[in-house]
């Protein structure tokens, strides 16, 4: 019994369950057709976000203001970038994987820039640069038609036993990201940060070079994330990355890390990414507006920021 109270505690479990509610609605409103596929195609879209949600997780457990607003903008711009630079060729694939990674790079570096050198909040400074790198990838990526190379384009959308090959290399790179938030001093420095900045500094955490990483981290995430994502729907978009912005939040608080920093879940991410997608399936499937879906995401999103504020009260 105690055992299983101490499961319940844990945050990353209602995620999932929320998505194995989900998905049992869903297959029962169908009369059980296309179980197994709604499965695949849910690990196949959230994949993507849970990249992009790492990232985001990180800069969040930084403390209350730090997030990422450039991450829209970041993938549109690195998905040109990707294609343009493996033009169509498999031999350039690692290079134009490289190039996006760069890209996200100097996003993300430049995020902080911004931050450190004017002094200004991180929501004022993520989101204006994303104005100056959606200008770029306007001038850039418009028209490009550029399509992904064939093997990559194929590798992208490649599964094993019906399982996403992505996912699954996703699913390691998730627990190489837990390990490091919680066994490597990179992310000790981070949730120390976020749970009390100066107490951090006087125990002699590099706080500026911890946030500086932590920026270029989300950005490099973003970068790979445009690339992957230009490969899986067969070519570059300007627009491509504009659902993430409200996905990579949504994933990290409803995952249970905490907003106001210095709590982080790794886990939680794939439970709410899985519960995202299968929710705009179940609402796809009886056949609501999309207006209505960004509502009932919204609500959710509200619903478990409200309830996770309650239980910090009560501690």
């Amino acid at each position: 019994m105690v055992q299983f109270k101490a499961l319940l505690a844990k945050p990353w479990l209602w995620s999932f369950l929320g998505a194995l509610g989900v998905w049992l609605i869903t297959i029962a409103y169908t009369g059980g057709h296309g179980a197994g596929g709604m499965i695949a195609a849910a690990l196949a879209l959230a994949q993507f976000t849970v990249i992009v949600g790492i990232g985001q997780m990180f800069v969040i457990t930084l403390g209350p203001g730090n997030v990422d607003l450039s991450l829209p903008a970041n993938i549109g711009l690195a998905s040109a970038v990707a294609m343009k630079v493996m033009d169509g060729s498999d031999s350039m694939v690692a290079i134009g994987l490289l190039a996006a990674l760069a890209c996200g790079m100097a996003i993300g570096a430049t995020n902080y820039l911004l931050i450190w050198a004017l002094r200004i909040p991180p929501i004022i400074a993520t989101l204006s640069a994303s104005f100056i790198i959606q200008s770029a990838d306007i001038s850039y990526g418009r028209g490009l038609q550029i399509k992904p190379p064939p093997g990559f384009a194929d590798f992208t959308n490649l599964q094993f036993f019906g399982i996403p090959v992505l996912a699954i290399l996703t699913a390691v790179f998730s627990v190489a990201a837990g390990i490091a938030l919680h066994r490597m001093v990179y992310g000790r420095s981070v949730l120390a940060i976020g749970q009390n900045i100066r107490a951090a500094w006087l125990a002699g955490v590099r706080v500026g070079r911890i946030r500086a990483v932590t920026y270029t981290l989300s950005g490099a995430l973003g970068g790979i994330d445009g690339a992957l994502l230009a490969g899986y729907f067969r070519g570059a978009n300007v627009d491509i990355g504009n659902e993430y912005l409200l996905a990579s939040l949504a994933v990290v608080v409803i995952g249970g890390t905490s907003v106001a920093g210095g709590k982080a879940n790794v886990p939680g991410i794939w439970g709410a990414a899985l519960f995202l997608v299968l929710l705009l399936t179940m609402l796809n499937t009886i056949g609501v507006s999309a207006g209505i879906r960004l509502l009932v995401t919204g609500l959710v999103i509200v619903a478990v920021i409200a309830a996770a504020g309650g239980q910090s009260a009560q501690r």
